[in-house]
């Protein structure tokens, strides 16, 4: 006859621990499907009481109970950083490597390899990270991942030809690309619904933050200077991680009940009374186990198919809107503006505007929603690649243009702004909600993997496609697929803002 547990504090301390090691071993954690089956009191909605707060309390306890979870992800997300400081070193360091400083010749063609292996080791992680996220665990492989980023930078820093720059470059792009499947995933699992999406916002943020970082450090360091201090912050990533949890969600899987309350319970501290959640949880993924079909089949499913087209659609939309081109040609739109601005000072305030407009998604996603955000930003970056091209067009056919050279800087301006506001964050923090659980892990890596193939495309051969059709025939290119994406964020893109994983399972599925 099964014992009824009426409260997991009777046999778990505040820590996660046992009361009493000799009667509750770990031979009495249920296995996976004891803990799923009906008969189990875990899933039985009579065994606990809902506790309400009163509504009327003198101090914030929605901040209160939030704080953990903003500062875990603060630093869970340091792996984007660490991905941004990846993306943006090619830009200081590409003309510090072509002035000889690595005392070895180092040609364009070879910056723009060097360029280009990044997303290609990105490629490779995404690979890799589809089976094992859910053997090893999130926090497990976000450790793991800081030596093969240590090593990448340490081929960077003493290297002697370009081959070893290039395997260097490879390493840290198989870490940052491992990065942009687990973090988004681990953030999702772990916050409340009503600040999930600005939790999702923190990783594209810290991208931003890491890409400022290369440019300020690139203003004043040379080239192994600027490198060891991008290698100092996979070390502090390591530190900052043992001090927290694994994703309760994971435990869960795992049949750990013990340790995915005491992880739910860390999230949600000070108010610890997570029964209802865990109970919730522990049904979704009960539901999932019951349903569980083979791999393949579980993508023919009607919510898996829609999310996996929304992914790879606002990923598509997210690199060839033109974000690398108006990035790739600041210093040239500063000047054809006008402006007496160096090209380091003009990077670095780019990089501070992305950092600032990212800074406001995270405000306002989870109060005007997703949907509205991305919206804005694609229509937004249409008008802006246009006027852009515009202005190349008349400056290429001889007219007079400096009575207007304002546009292409105010253009580049809002683009980055609008950019930083909806699709530079925003796909990001989708990819962590609309998979169902069972190909979560796999469906993240695909996107991941179809994502950093467009960025070494949009890398590698966008010289190519200028050479070919010109400069502001590129941009009007990049403002005919932003039209595009214009009709696939109002036909395509639920709204997901306030609502459980299952709910969007359902909404997709619909």
């Amino acid at each position: 006859m099964a014992t009824t547990v009426t409260s997991l504090d009777e046999i778990v301390g505040t820590d996660g621990t046992h009361k009493n090691e000799k009667d509750i071993g770990q031979n009495r954690i249920p296995l996976l499907k004891e803990v799923y089956s009906e008969q189990s009191p875990l899933v039985d909605k009579t065994s606990f009481q809902a506790t309400e707060l009163p509504q009327n309390t003198w101090f914030d306890c929605e901040n209160i109970q939030y704080r953990t979870q903003y500062l875990v992800t603060l630093i869970v997300t340091i792996g984007g950083f660490i991905m941004g400081t990846t993306l943006g070193w090619t830009s200081p360091a590409g003309p510090m490597m072509k002035n000889g400083q690595y005392g070895f010749p180092i040609t364009d063609e070879d910056i723009s390899w060097i360029a280009s292996c990044m997303p290609l080791g990105a490629i490779l992680g995404c690979a890799f990270m589809g089976a094992l996220v859910n053997k090893l665990g999130r926090k497990c492989l976000m450790i793991m991942l800081i030596f093969p980023a240590l090593i990448g930078w340490e081929m960077i820093i003493f290297a002697s030809s370009v081959k070893m720059i290039c395997i260097g470059r490879i390493l840290n792009g198989f870490a940052s690309g491992s990065y942009s499947v687990i973090v988004p995933q681990y953030t999702s699992e772990i916050a409340d619904k009503e600040i999930r999406g600005t939790l999702g916002t923190y990783f594209q943020l810290q991208v931003f933050s890491g890409i400022l970082f290369t440019y300020v450090m690139g203003s004043f360091l040379d080239v192994h200077d600027l490198s060891k201090a991008c290698a100092i912050i996979p070390v502090v990533y390591l530190c900052l991680l043992f001090s927290v949890p694994e994703s309760p969600i994971f435990y869960l899987t795992k049949g750990n009940i013990i340790k995915a309350r005491w992880s739910l319970k860390y999230f949600r501290r000070p108010f610890v009374q997570v029964d209802q959640e865990l109970i919730a949880m522990q049904e979704s993924l009960a539901k999932t186990e019951r349903e569980r079909v083979p791999v393949t089949k579980a993508f023919q499913t009607t919510p898996a198919k829609r999310g996996l087209f929304l992914g790879l659609g606002v990923m598509v939309f997210m690199q060839f809107t033109g974000c690398n081109t108006v990035i790739f040609y600041t210093t040239t739109i500063f000047n054809a503006s006008g402006s007496s601005i160096s090209s380091n000072a003009s990077t670095v305030i780019v990089g501070i505007m992305a950092v600032l407009s990212t800074y406001v998604s995270t405000l306002v996603v989870d109060k005007l929603g997703r949907k509205i955000l991305l919206l804005y930003s694609v229509t937004a970056m249409g008008i802006c690649t246009f006027l852009i091209g515009g202005f190349f067009y008349a400056k290429d056919s001889n007219y007079d243009v400096s009575s207007i050279g304002f546009i292409p800087l105010v253009s580049l301006c809002v683009f980055i702004i609008l950019f930083s506001i909806g699709f530079g964050p925003i796909p990001w923090m989708l990819m962590g909600e609309i998979f169902p659980a069972q190909i979560k892990g796999i469906a993240s890596s695909i996107v991941c993997m179809a994502n950093w193939f467009f960025v070494f495309l949009a890398t590698k051969f966008f010289s190519s496609l200028v050479s070919a059709i010109y400069l502001y025939n590129t941009f009007w290119l990049y403002t005919l697929v932003s039209v595009l994406g214009i009709f696939f964020v109002v036909f395509i893109v639920p709204e997901t803002k306030g609502k459980t994983m299952e709910e969007i399972q359902l909404l997709l599925g619909a």
